[in-house]
């Protein structure tokens, strides 16, 4: 079985990630999306409603699967038995990033990174632009599926 890690704080899962997802399905058999848990970072929307949101918008998909976790992604791999992690990448800088903890992920437990890069329209998604524009009383209806709500 081929599984992947989509990893993410979620907070809130946007169309980019939908974007980056439902790509996805083809290559693999299963899909954790798997909310990484950071006691020392301050969230704006609660884990439960993070699950919830994931939960909702993918509840007739048979392949993927929402979980939570704590410590390194690499771990949660190995302990789900997932060979793959994917990730979105929208530019350049992404790219840098991602692929040192990719490599890294190689050499610490041999978990393949695949990255898709988001589709023509989606690069400018990003849940931080999403909380700002929350933050400040705005609509982001278009950056977000329906299971989030826009209040």
């Amino acid at each position: 079985m081929k599984r992947a890690v989509f990893p993410g704080s979620f907070d809130p899962v946007t169309l980019g990630h939908l974007d980056i997802i439902e790509r996805a399905l083809p290559l693999f058999d299963e899909i954790i999306l798997a909310i990484g848990i950071n006691l020392d970072k301050k969230y704006m929307f609660s884990l439960e409603e993070r699950v919830r949101f994931l939960e909702e918008t993918f509840k007739g998909e048979s392949k993927i699967i929402v979980k939570t976790y704590n410590g390194l992604t690499v771990d949660f791999c190995v302990k789900e038995k997932a060979a793959f992690i994917l990730r979105g990448l929208r530019n350049t800088i992404d790219l840098e990033f991602e692929k040192t903890i990719g490599q890294t992920n190689y050499r610490l437990a041999g978990i393949e990174t695949v990255f898709l890069i988001s589709s023509p329209g989606k690069s400018h998604i990003s849940s931080t632009v999403v909380r700002d524009i929350k933050k400040h009383g705005g609509d982001y209806s278009i950056l977000v599926p329906d299971a989030v709500p826009n209040k």
